[in-house]
Parts: C-alpha cells; sequence; structure tokens
C-alpha cells in the first residue's frame, strides 16, 4: 500500500497499511483536492452551487432525465430540485421539454450555453490539476492513476446497482 509520506515510501508497512489508517492518511489529500475543485469551478464565468453543478453533470450523463430521477441521483428532495431547475432554467443553462410518449412527464435537457458552462468548469479543474500533476515524479503520477483506478473499481463493485446509477 502507498503512504503519503513522499518519495520511496511505497512499501508495505504493516498494520498502518489497514484500510482505516490508509483512508486517514487519504483525508487530508481529498480535502485539499476538493479545495481545489471548488476553487477552479468558483473560477468560471458563471458560478454554481455545487448542486447545479452536479445537477448539470447528471444531465449531460443521462439527457432527458424528469425531475423525480434527477433528485434522486442528487440525493435531495422533489422541492429542492425543482427549485434547482428552475434556476437552472432562468440562466438558460437547462430546458423543460413534455416526454413525447408520456404527456404528464417533463424531460429535462442542457442547453448549449448548459454544455460550455461544463466544458468551462471541467477544463479548469484539468488545469488544476495538471499543474499539481507537474510537480510529481512520473513514476507516482503512473502510481497514483493506477490507484484511482483501482479505488473506482473497488467502490463499484461494493455499491449495490440500485445505488450506482451511472453503471
Amino acid at each position: 500500500m502507498t503512504h503519503l509520506d513522499g518519495p520511496g515510501e511505497d512499501q508495505a508497512k504493516g498494520p498502518g497499511d489497514e484500510p482505516e489508517a490508509v483512508a486517514l492518511e487519504i483525508a487530508d489529500a481529498v480535502g485539499r483536492l476538493a479545495d481545489l475543485w471548488s476553487v477552479a469551478a468558483q473560477d468560471a464565468a458563471l458560478r454554481l452551487s455545487s448542486h447545479q453543478f452536479r445537477a448539470l453533470r447528471a444531465l449531460e450523463v443521462t439527457p432527458g432525465l424528469n425531475l423525480t430521477s434527477l433528485a434522486e441521483r442528487l440525493d435531495i428532495g422533489l422541492p429542492t430540485a425543482s427549485r434547482l431547475c428552475d434556476r437552472l432554467e432562468a440562466a438558460g443553462l437547462l430546458e423543460r421539454a413534455s416526454h413525447p410518449h408520456r404527456r404528464r412527464e417533463v424531460q429535462l435537457s442542457l442547453t448549449p450555453p448548459g454544455r460550455h458552462v461544463i466544458g468551462d468548469v471541467v477544463g479548469r479543474r484539468v488545469q488544476a490539476l495538471a499543474v499539481a500533476l507537474r510537480g510529481m515524479e512520473p513514476g507516482d503520477r503512473v502510481a497514483l492513476s493506477r490507484g484511482l483506478k483501482a479505488f473506482l473499481s473497488a467502490q463499484d463493485a461494493a455499491l449495490p446497482r440500485s445505488e450506482n446509477p451511472d453503471r
């Protein structure tokens, strides 16, 4: 297991390799990454809350979601999701349209400006990450990438299908 102590500290160390110990080591790095992530998003031309950006990303991945599905995906209440969509619609980032086969259902989709905002935020985040990654040794970047892929695979395997809608 890799420890976050510094270069050359990637050898197994015994009891400190337990998931809880590694989780504590990673927690600081994740917090700093979250700060970097948030700052990059706030530097975008249009500032969005984390819920607003997550809603846009959900619609990017699954166009045509209805309000109930979006609320479930974001783990927020239906009234909150409705107000969130009202604001995104007023900003011109999403649009509502009647479902072609179910009259009572409304589909949500991104507008071209909504797609542009996602691209802007993602681009800023990639640039901010690239700055940090340039300061790492190539082997460390490869190890980080491999570790993150393994983490995502383990997380996907641990989640029941109903809790992982992107599977």
